[in-house]
């Protein structure tokens, strides 16, 4: 059992007893020494850990507590760099990252679960169903993928992965998109709003600053690494990419690269196309730092409010941004960081009246809002005319809620839909459990690189195997004429769950999660720490100042 906290300076692989133990201080140093081996080992004790790591034939991993057979790999790389003239200890300490970094990843889970551990869960299955929901549409074909996309009974058609409900698990990507607005509002306003509740103005002014300071690097960071190596691989590797449109050589493709990358991540800019062509997924990256901008500039403005008038204030903040303005990304951010607010009320039972009133029915409540927000998560999204969803079975009373500021109609229904999910997921103690199982944690762990590698990873392995098992398209018959047919699969089975679509999920989920796990340790864990760091050296004495707010 692998026993592993950031606040205790330890990595052990003891019974959970004895490092319960040793948390609390109890047992000797040298009690502690026999069974944990340090986390910073002093220069003079490296040879003997060395030796004690090269003796043992299973390896503990510190980054992703999982296990792999260091000593059949690790000694003889060791002898070889050595005989190049590497230090031996720099090359043990090398061959230990390149371990760690490329180990595969565990499911375990912490001894004990945050209280906010479904959201993670929550965000982790969201990126899942993007991944999902994108190799169907490119599975299937652009003329196909409307089945999924418009609703059951549209234009006579009628298929069981366009039902109510059912289709989210095809086409949710729209909804998995409205609910991480929503997480983010609610996640990147929690420390803030527990500051804001204890009156600490000079620490939230602290936590504002820090958060402002850190916020690009945070989301930009991993987004410009992963984008230059997947155009360096156009032409390090002469991978042809359907709907790429590679430059004559290198140098140019990197100038194009760089001027496309400078203008998406500056959120100001004017005209233009809101995709980032190397990678067309990660448009909601710009949305989701100016989402962020309204959460901390709302949390600033409402700080010195009182109770009744912040809650009135967010309210009406989210109102202007549905009915009044076309803004209803930015709603879902603020209705997070709403959520948060109440669920700190609601642990100081200081909630509104009116909602204490419902207690005796909250049960059936929420259960109630979670099909609600079930059904509107399956919005028809193929066109963006109100009218096309009004001839939609199921749709045509419900098209008329549309306001009249919403351009793009099914955001005002993922809005509500994205909502509704995040309140009543914790209500639900079924649903929440699902949310907190290993799988759906490891998912909430590495989500924002699977958001980041899964649409490279499929316009390039996933599009080959798909054109080798059936699925080519005319681009693919013509660019990949060697693997047209490869190895042919039937295609028996409802639409969407073909077996010659879910096998090869066989090989492309594994390998997705294991990029993912990789571009995780690699770019999304430095895209924090990174951060970090930097803001503490900015700050001069390393101290945060001590400001009042004005």
């Amino acid at each position: 059992m692998v026993w592993n906290d950031q606040a205790w300076p330890y990595e052990c692989a003891v019974p959970s007893e004895v490092a319960s133990e040793f948390r609390n201080g109890l047992g000797s140093e040298r009690q502690r020494s026999s069974v944990c081996r340090w986390s910073h080992v002093p220069p003079r004790r490296e040879r003997e850990r060395d030796r004690r790591s090269e003796q043992k034939a299973w390896h503990v991993d510190k980054r992703n507590s999982c296990r792999f057979p260091s000593s059949l790999l690790r000694k003889p790389i060791v002898a070889i760099m050595t005989a190049l003239t590497i230090p031996s200890s720099t090359a043990s300490s090398l061959v230990s990252r390149l371990t760690n970094l490329f180990a595969m990843p565990s499911f375990d889970t912490p001894e004990k679960l945050r209280p906010t551990a479904y959201l993670d869960g929550l965000r982790g299955f969201a990126a899942f169903l993007v991944y999902w929901h994108h190799h169907e549409l490119w599975a299937h074909g652009l003329m196909r993928d409307a089945i999924f996309e418009q609703g059951y009974g549209f234009d006579g058609q009628h298929y069981f992965s366009a039902l109510p409900f059912v289709r989210n698990f095809f086409g949710g990507g729209h909804y998995a998109v409205a609910t991480f607005f929503v997480i983010s509002g609610y996640v990147l306003s929690v420390k803030p709003m527990r500051l804001i509740h204890a009156g600490e103005q000079e620490k939230l002014a602290d936590n504002l600053a820090s958060a402002l300071f850190r916020r690009w690097l945070r989301l930009f960071m991993p987004l410009i690494a992963t984008t230059f190596l997947f155009m360096t691989s156009w032409h390090a590797f002469g991978i042809w990419v359907d709907s790429a449109k590679p430059q004559s050589n290198y140098r140019d493709e990197f100038w194009w690269w760089y001027a496309e990358v400078k203008n998406f991540s500056f959120i100001y800019h004017l005209g233009g196309e809101p995709w980032l062509s190397y990678n067309f997924h990660l448009w909601s990256i710009p949305v989701e730092f100016k989402g962020s901008m309204v959460v901390y500039t709302s949390l600033l403005a409402f700080s010195r409010c009182t109770k009744k008038a912040r809650l009135w204030c967010q309210v009406a903040l989210i109102f202007y941004f549905v009915y009044i303005v076309d803004g209803t990304h930015y709603a879902l951010f603020s209705a997070g960081m709403l959520l948060n607010d109440l669920d700190l009320l609601a642990v100081k039972h200081e909630l509104p009246s009116f909602l204490v009133q419902l207690e005796p029915f909250s049960k059936h409540i929420f259960y109630s809002l979670f099909v609600v927000s079930f059904y509107l998560g399956g919005v028809p999204v193929h066109t963006k005319d109100i009218n096309d969803l009004a001839k939609t079975p199921g749709w045509y009373l419900l098209s008329f809620l549309k306001p009249q500021a919403v351009f793009d109609y099914k955001w005002f229904y993922l809005f509500w839909a994205g909502v509704l999910l995040v309140v009543s997921v914790p209500r639900i103690p079924w649903l929440k459990r699902f949310f907190e199982t290993r799988f759906c944690q490891y998912l909430g762990r590495i989500s924002f690189a699977l958001y980041l590698v899964h649409g490279p990873i499929l316009w390039t392995i996933g599009d080959r195997i798909y054109t080798a098992v059936g699925w080519g398209r005319e681009p693919q018959l013509t660019m990949l004429a060697n693997w047209v047919n490869k190895f042919p699969l039937p295609m028996a089975g409802p639409f969407g769950l073909e077996m010659a679509f879910l096998l090869p999920h066989i090989v492309l989920l594994p390998l997705t999660l294991y990029v993912a796990e990789i571009s995780t340790r690699l770019f999304d864990e430095p895209s924090v720490t990174f951060p970090n760091w930097l803001y503490k050296k900015v700050l001069g004495g390393g101290q945060p100042s001590s400001t009042r707010l004005p």
